[in-house]
This record gives structure tokens, sequence and C-alpha cells, in this order.
């Protein structure tokens, strides 16, 4: 009886661990690399390596980075009134490609989802506290999801921060909107275009 051999099986089996992909892509992807030059697959083995090695969440944003803190963090162009929390890198990327947004960015890295035991600790919400506290943020714009998570997490953290406006009279001014229409219903935000982003960042309305 045939068997793969066992380097081959080893790849597939990481590949299959992957989101997304599922064994018979794993197999066209494992066999495809068996075909490219040894030193081409150096490059992407040591690409694969360092992707953590090299890399580091940004102790004020939590964005991926080189850097920390990050080079959107520390840069001078950027308005630092208004923060927009993300789900996901992916996200921050995506509206970074717009070329509107000018502030600053709070990456969560999640959703709220108590299907799958995730939590307001088991992402990074309670990180954006201080970042309210501390400095003079005058608008809070909520850019998780239009999805059952993501109204979910927004929601929460809205009411999070009803609550230190409730306590400091400081926060009294601190608007808090969210992402207007043109976003799809259950979709990402990785996967809108560059205008149907810019309309939803250009008509957020207050939460």
């Amino acid at each position: 009886m045939f068997s793969i051999p066992r380097p081959l099986k080893n790849l597939i089996e990481s590949f299959e661990r992957l989101p997304g992909i599922g064994p018979k892509t794993a197999q066209r992807l494992t066999f495809y690399l068996l075909h490219v030059p040894q030193e081409q697959l150096d490059i992407f083995a040591s690409s694969l390596s360092n992707l953590k090695k090299n890399t580091v969440l940004c102790e004020k944003c939590f964005n991926v980075s080189e850097i920390n803190p990050c080079s959107i963090c520390t840069s001078l162009d950027r308005d630092e009134s208004i923060i927009c929390i993300v789900e996901q890198p992916l996200d921050l990327i995506s509206i970074e490609k717009t070329g509107r947004f000018k502030g600053l960015y709070h990456v969560l890295h999640g959703a709220i989802s108590p299907i799958n035991n995730i939590g307001p600790d088991e992402i990074h919400i309670s990180e954006i506290i201080p970042r309210i506290l501390k400095g003079n943020i005058e608008e809070i714009i909520l850019a998780t999801n239009p999805s059952m998570e993501g109204e979910a997490t927004a929601m929460y953290i809205n009411n999070q921060i009803s609550n230190l406006k409730s306590r400091n009279i400081k926060l009294s001014e601190l608007k808090v909107t969210r992402l207007g229409q043109g976003l799809p219903i259950g979709g990402d935000l990785e996967y809108a275009d560059d205008m149907t982003l810019t309309r939803a960042i250009e008509g957020r309305r207050e939460f």
C-alpha cells in the first residue's frame, strides 16, 4: 500500500492546521513546494521562522510591528485625539489603505464571542481605558466588524466608556461613534474595498 513520505505528510498536516486550508488544498500546496527551487524554499522557511521572532505587539495600540511603540503611535503626523478600535491588525491595514484616517488605533485581537468562550478579558479591551484617561481623546471610533460578535463588542466597549464618563466630568465631551452604512452585515473590514471603507469612516455616527 502506498504511503506518503513522512516529510510531505508532516507539511500537509501543518498546512491543514491553518484556517481555510482543507486536506486537498494542503496536499496541492505541499506538492507545489516540492518543485520550488531549494533556494526559494530556504527563503520561505526563513520568513516563516522569523515571523514571530522579528515582530512585537505595540505596547500602546497592540498592532503588530517591528518596533515598540509602533510607527503609527510614534508618528507626529497622527491626530492623537481620535482612536479607532478594530478587531484585528488586518482591519487596521485595510483602513490605512484608504488614506483617509489620520488618527490612532487600538487593536483588540478578537471580538467577544461567548459561543467560542471569548470574553472581554481574552481580548485587549481593558487596555483602552488607561488611554482614554491619560490622553486628550475627543472621539472613539468603534470599527469592529458588522457581525453579531462585532456588535456585541462595540456595545460592551460603549458601556465601559459610558461608565467612565459618568464618573469623570473631564470625559463628558468624549464622543463615541460607529462606522457608517456601507459595510455589509456579517462582513469583515479586511474584505471591504477602499471606497466602502472610506464612506463608512466619513459617514460614522454617534453610538
